[in-house]
């Protein structure tokens, strides 16, 4: 699950980061609300942790936009101020909760997993192309009775590929999507996991390949 930390105190946004890795999930962190909802309004995020005062634009105004760009992502907005009209207003604009600074990892990772699971109506267990299944609960790819385990980065470009049957990706969108905007992995680190899912695709005797379609990127065929 990937996550954006909008937030312009640096320690404190990096402390969320720390909270969130430590369960796993996947974290891109920006400090004004001009970028925080440049990358909001991808639709690539999970949940979105995003405070009412910064610079640029209001935490409100970014959670105004972003609704009136029909995105749907869950927001969790937090503030210091804690008036029942600061609430409101941030509800009232499109978040889906609210907390007030100072406040426990505990609530906090509690409140995202509220917000993640009213996200839809509908909870995917799996997903399918053509002679596979991608198990989303054990990270498990499988065809017929044979299966093999994905690590973390193979998993997340297979879920990608598949959640898009119809989609074709570019390094650099790999790249933003798996490893993200703030990383340092490169067109090599692509090429290596495609070609890791490419073996694992044969280990299990698919006849599902992933097809490079030159200067315009990768797609499952």
């Amino acid at each position: 699950m990937r996550i954006l930390v909008v937030e312009d105190e640096k320690r404190l946004a990096q402390a969320l980061r720390a909270i969130l890795e430590a369960e796993k999930y996947m974290v891109d962190t920006v400090y004004d609300g001009k970028d925080g909802y440049d990358y909001a309004v991808t639709g690539m995020y999970d949940a979105i942790v995003l405070d009412v005062m910064l610079p640029g634009m209001d935490g409100f105004e970014v959670v105004k936009k972003l609704r009136n760009e029909k995105i749907t992502t869950p927001i969790l907005m937090l503030t210091a101020r804690d008036s029942i009209d600061d609430k409101i207003s941030g509800l009232d604009r499109g978040a889906d909760d609210y907390m007030t600074k100072p406040f426990e990892p505990k609530e906090l990772l509690a409140r995202i997993r509220s917000v993640t699971r009213r996200k839809g109506e509908v909870v995917i267990d799996d997903l399918t192309f053509g002679d596979i299944r991608l198990d989303l609960s054990t990270g498990e790819l499988s065809c017929g009775e044979k299966k093999v385990r994905l690590n973390f980065k193979e998993f997340e470009i297979m879920k990608l590929f598949m959640s898009n049957p119809d989609g074709t990706f570019s390094k650099e969108d790999l790249i933003v999507r798996v490893w993200g905007y703030d990383s340092e992995a490169t067109d090599n680190n692509v090429e290596a996991y495609i070609s890791f899912l490419r073996k694992k695709l044969r280990h299990i005797g698919s006849e599902t390949g992933i097809d490079a379609i030159r200067k315009v990127g990768y797609r499952l065929c």
